[in-house]
C-alpha cells in the first residue's frame, strides 16, 4: 500500500479522465478518476467543486480502481470532518487568539458560525461584543480560519482598517499568507466551470 494518498504530489501530466456518480451512503457524489502511466504507486485525490478528482496509475485494475475510489472518499470525508469545528470551539479559540496575540483585551460575548454571511468572511459588532463567521470557512485550513478570527476580535479593540487596526495583527505569523488563500478562494468562485477544460 502506498504512503499516505492525500499526499501524495499533485495532479499527472497525463491523465485519463473518466466521470461518474459514485452512491456514497444516502448521497450522490461526482467522482473523476484520472488515470497517469507517470503514476506508479500512489493514489491521491482532492475536490475541486461540486466533484473529487481521485488520481491513480494507469496499470489499476477497474477493480483496484473502484476500491480506492471508496477509500478516497473516506479518506477525504474523514478529513473534512476533522476541520469542522463547532460555535463553542470556535469560542474557545477566539479567546486563545485574543490571549496569545492581543493581550487577552479582546473578550467577545457571542463568537459563532453563521450561514446568512456569503459576501464576507467574517464581521463584529463592537456594542455587542459578536463575531460572527461565514459558514463557507469551515473546512478551511486552520492558520485561515485563525486569521479571519484574529482580525474580528482586533475590530473589538479598533474600529476600521488604519494603521492601529494593523498593528494589532503585526503579531500573527500567518497573517499574508491566509490573506493570500482568501484571495485565491475569491479568485477560483470568479472562474467559470468548463467541463472540457482539464489539468493534464
Amino acid at each position: 500500500m502506498p504512503a499516505d494518498p492525500l499526499n501524495s504530489a499533485g495532479p499527472p501530466q497525463r491523465s485519463h479522465p473518466a466521470g461518474r456518480a459514485v452512491l456514497d451512503g444516502s448521497h450522490r457524489e461526482h467522482v473523476e478518476v484520472r488515470r497517469s502511466a507517470r503514476r506508479r504507486r500512489t493514489v491521491s485525490a482532492y475536490r475541486e467543486g461540486d466533484r473529487t478528482i481521485v488520481l491513480i496509475p494507469a496499470r489499476m485494475t477497474a477493480d483496484e480502481e473502484r476500491r480506492w475510489v471508496s477509500v478516497m472518499l473516506d479518506k477525504l470525508a474523514a478529513q473534512e470532518e476533522r476541520r469542522l469545528i463547532g460555535d463553542d470551539a470556535l469560542a474557545h479559540r477566539a479567546a486563545e487568539l485574543s490571549e496569545r496575540y492581543l493581550q487577552g483585551r479582546a473578550r467577545p460575548d457571542s463568537v459563532r458560525w453563521v450561514t446568512n454571511q456569503n459576501a464576507r468572511w467574517g464581521s463584529c459588532t463592537p456594542a455587542l461584543g459578536s463575531i460572527r463567521l461565514s459558514h463557507r470557512l469551515q473546512g478551511m485550513p486552520e492558520y485561515v480560519i485563525d486569521y479571519v478570527l484574529l482580525h474580528e476580535l482586533a475590530h473589538l479593540l479598533v474600529p476600521g482598517h488604519g494603521p492601529r487596526f494593523w498593528a494589532l495583527l503585526d503579531g500573527y505569523p500567518r497573517t499574508e499568507r491566509a490573506r493570500g488563500f482568501l484571495e485565491g478562494v475569491v479568485a477560483a468562485e470568479r472562474l467559470p466551470y468548463v467541463p472540457w477544460l482539464r489539468r493534464d
